[in-house]
């Protein structure tokens, strides 16, 4: 019995806590503040963007269109950077990002860019620290292949990596002529 009686004490002593910590009294009004959570709900609306990408010899484009391959342990994001028709070169922002292997390799011998016109161009420059387990920066690739623009004609760009961690990994633009 004594402990029947303990326990009734001890479940009034909690449910009496319980109030006073629901209800907060307001010494100097004498008036109650009921607590309350105020939820602002905010509604995010996805799009998807297809990416444009000109080809020409007089316009510079704007480009959309991140490419994303998560294959494997490493995932590959690719942006065209720079893609017109000039004595410049062609070029991708690329980020490398893994918790696995290190991304130490030369992206530049892993990687070519080829059109639909049968075209095709090894990447010659993979500028990026070595290393570590996200990596990110600039791949470029010539602009002129037999003395005419790599992109002259070509209505798609097909850039393709060889053995990153899988066997193969191929991003796809569509580009418009004028």
């Amino acid at each position: 019995m004594k402990n029947h009686r303990l326990f009734v004490f001890f479940i009034v002593i909690v449910t009496v806590f319980g109030v006073a910590a629901c209800t907060i009294q307001d010494s100097g009004s004498g008036s109650t503040i009921e607590p309350s959570i105020q939820v602002q709900s905010t509604q995010v609306q996805s799009t998807q963007v297809q990416p444009t990408v000109i080809a020409s010899q007089d316009i510079e484009p704007t480009f959309h269109g991140m490419k994303s391959d998560a294959q494997g342990f490493v995932t590959v994001d690719i942006t065209p950077e720079k893609l017109v028709n000039s004595e410049e070169a062609l070029t991708f922002v690329v980020a490398l990002n893994t918790h696995s292997i290190d991304l130490s390799m030369d992206l530049a011998e892993l990687t070519v860019l080829t059109t639909d016109t049968g075209k095709s161009v090894q990447a010659t420059l993979w500028d990026a620290p070595r290393g570590g387990h996200h990596v990110e920066g600039m791949l470029s690739f010539p602009s002129s292949f037999d003395e005419t623009s790599v992109l002259n004609g070509a209505k798609n760009i097909t850039l393709t990596i060889k053995d990153l961690d899988v066997p193969l990994r191929k991003f796809t633009w569509q580009l418009i002529n004028d």
